[in-house]
């Protein structure tokens, strides 16, 4: 495992600020470069989680509860009907047997709904629906096919015991007990249950806003003619799905020339909406590079040499009087995303409440061999299946970071640790397993 990292996925004290020493950093990095977990946890320390506020229980899903939920009543509500039949009291039908049928006179029937509670005496039954409340004086329910005769007087052939067919007030949820702790994360299943509960309305993170710029005047929208030296714009749209897949909101601008005036009022538009802004491309050293360029000047953005391949040119900082928080990824396809998922991706879960931060990592065998360049930490593209043999992970053909193609056949991602240069057939790696809930 190398440094900051843990198999939950959460920072440690290199990428999370928990107080202790940093691990020691690894000794082939060149000095001058930052370390993942340096890069990291400047990003993680430069945000903090947003503010919660009142929200619909329908509208929050896969948002994190930021108050404990406490139920106001039990479930069920009252001892209920668990099937369609006859609610007894047990005591009435000792003795009874096929040969010797207990009957006993119907006194009515038992409907979920009606608003009006019911009694039955001694020596008498009602008919029952599945869910509804049970009738003072009966403690059991004996279901139809365990019973003779019609509507008016019915034979039953076998005993009951008390309880039987009967769900119990309170048995699943008791008035007065935490049914979700501050910090869930709300799935289908918890938003069931607050509104069975009687929750309408909970305290909970909101989704993040976040705008997504490309850069490059040779980026043209999917579907737009292409000229000799021009590409579609695939980084947007990619990083846009990333964040949705992530729980945010994606607003996609799309692609900004060179200008840098264009690009700068491009930005200052967008931050009325944005919580974050991403940005691709434009990272390097020249005059065209623009979000180099004009965020050197507008905030507190600092661009760094990461440890990391592929894309270690990255950059992080708060933008114009907003100071809003912009994180700036590399502008090849394969380079965006990995950097997507080591920095953006935690950044956004940060911002929502949710931990781990990090995607967590699981163990595989390695299907064929990996050389790699020693002082920077290199997410090779595999494909990761389980078989009846156990996991294993197959790297991907091509390791540029063009190769878009490549990526999308890839499910996971091969951790090659800074001081390892070699992995080999049938070693055991530290595999992400991308598009997996956690």
């Amino acid at each position: 495992m190398t440094a900051g990292e843990s198999t939950s996925g959460a920072p440690t004290a290199a990428s999370g600020g928990s107080g202790l020493p940093p691990r020691p950093r690894p000794h082939s990095i060149a000095p001058g470069r930052l370390t993942v977990e340096d890069h990291l946890e400047t990003i993680l320390r430069g945000i903090g989680p947003l503010g919660a506020y009142d929200q619909p229980v329908v509208e929050s899903l896969g948002l994190s509860l930021h108050e404990e939920i406490v139920s106001d009543l039990d479930l069920p509500r009252h001892d209920s009907a668990d099937i369609d039949g006859y609610a007894v009291a047990a005591q009435d039908l000792a003795g009874a047997s096929t040969t010797g049928p207990v009957e006993l006179p119907v006194v009515g029937e038992i409907v979920s709904g009606s608003g009006k509670p019911f009694a039955i005496s001694s020596g008498t039954c009602v008919t029952i629906m599945t869910g509804a409340p049970l009738p003072h004086g009966a403690d059991a329910v004996v279901p139809v096919e365990h019973v003779r005769g019609d509507h008016a007087r019915v034979g039953f052939t076998r005993p009951a015991t008390p309880g039987q067919n009967v769900r119990r007030q309170g048995e699943d949820v008791q008035a007065g007990t935490l049914v979700l702790p501050e910090g869930s994360v709300l799935g289908p299943r918890e938003i069931g249950l607050l509104a069975s509960v009687g929750r309408s309305r909970i305290k909970a993170r909101p989704r993040p806003r976040v705008v997504i710029i490309s850069t490059g005047r040779e980026l043209r929208e999917p579907g737009e003619h292409l000229g000799h030296d021009s590409v579609y714009d695939g980084n947007s749209s990619m990083i846009a799905a990333a964040v949705r897949a992530a729980g945010a909101i994606a607003f996609r601008v799309g692609a900004v020339g060179d200008d840098p005036r264009q690009f700068q009022r491009v930005l200052s538009d967008q931050l009325v909406r944005a919580d974050l802004v991403i940005t691709t491309g434009g990272l390097g050293h020249s005059r065209r590079d623009v979000v180099r360029q004009v965020l050197g000047n507008v905030g507190t953005v600092q661009f760094h040499d990461v440890a990391l391949e592929p894309g270690h040119d990255q950059g992080f900082g708060r933008v114009l009087d907003e100071e809003t928080p912009l994180i700036a990824l590399p502008g090849d396809p394969v380079s965006a995303f990995v950097a997507f998922e080591v920095f953006a991706l935690p950044a956004l879960r940060r911002l929502m409440g949710r931990t781990p931060y990090r995607r967590p990592q699981v163990h595989a065998v390695l299907a064929e061999d990996i050389a790699s360049e020693p002082g920077q930490r290199e997410y090779v593209r595999g494909i990761f299946e389980v078989t009846h043999r156990g996991a294993k992970v197959t790297p991907v053909k091509g390791r540029g970071a063009h190769l878009i193609g490549h990526l999308a056949q890839a499910n996971a991602l091969i951790v090659v640790g800074e001081d390892e240069t070699a992995l080999n057939l049938g070693d055991t790696v530290r595999t992400i397993v991308l598009d997996r809930s956690f």
